[in-house]
């Protein structure tokens, strides 16, 4: 097997006195699309902003392309894009004033920058409005232009947190497409999402994450050990310690109580 691309050895961060990641360690190879979960407020944006830079402390050692994440982190920062679920696009730019500004940024010339950019939006049959202000956009259009703005300088590494957002199935389907397109080039995927059907189908393996720690890393095969159980299963099994259809019967009888 190759060297990891991306080396994590016990990472740890810290909010005052909350521990939100816990002596994390993780190797993570070429062309993989590795599935990054967990439940709300497991640490996996905490780990997601480690990765891309926006958090500098932190301790623990992360290596990328096998250089210190802290000491080269603008070299880093120019081969791994970043599509977050939310992001300020500046409402009153339109697409493609939106995407010449992050081309620049990654110090792409500028009929570069014109021609994947057309070719991107055109893929998301967003053309037609590449000259349109943002702020007349719906949200799944918005986060087209994010996932177009998070591959405009054609990144090694692709850094996904919650993609999908947003978007309809027709794009859902396209999204999940680039990703078997993306690890055919020989990138390298990190997917967070809480949307378990997809990750199970795109994921070549799959990280639980659960109050800071990794609970589970694997194929999905892997973390099955022989059950049939769906990742939905998977995740509320190792996460929820309790039953889900008992709490939802119990949620709905709360709405019912008259006290």
């Amino acid at each position: 097997m190759s060297s990891p691309i991306i080396t994590i050895r016990h990472l740890s961060k810290q909010y005052g006195d909350k521990t939100v990641l816990n002596d994390i360690s993780l190797d993570i190879y070429p062309g993989q699309i590795i599935g990054y979960i967990g439940p709300n407020g497991a640490g996996k944006s905490t780990t997601v902003k480690i990765l891309t830079g926006i958090i500098q402390e932190y301790t623990g050692e992360v290596d990328v392309f096998g250089k210190s994440l802290r000491d080269n982190i603008l070299e880093v920062k120019s081969k791994v894009g970043y599509i977050p679920e939310l992001a300020e696009l500046y409402d009153l730019l339109t697409p493609r004033e939106y995407l010449s500004f992050v081309g620049k940024l990654y110090h792409l010339q500028d009929d570069i920058i014109e021609e994947r950019s057309r070719k991107m939006l055109d893929s998301f049959s967003l053309l037609n409005n590449i000259d349109q202000r943002m702020d007349s956009l719906s949200k799944g259009m918005k986060q087209k232009v994010l996932i177009t703005a998070g591959l405009l300088h054609n990144p090694t590494i692709v850094i996904m947190d919650e993609p999908l957002s947003g978007l309809d199935a027709n794009a859902v389907i396209l999204v999940k497409e680039l990703l078997q397109a993306l690890k055919q080039e020989g990138k390298t995927i990190f997917y967070c999402s809480h949307m378990m059907d997809v990750v199970e189908k795109v994921s070549d393996r799959i990280v639980l994450i659960n109050n800071g720690r990794i609970i589970a890393d694997g194929t999905i095969e892997e973390l099955r050990q022989s059950s049939a159980d769906s990742l939905e299963q998977i995740f509320s099994r190792l996460t929820s310690g309790g039953d889900q259809v008992q709490k939802a019967d119990d949620l709905a009888a709360a709405m019912n109580d008259r006290g």
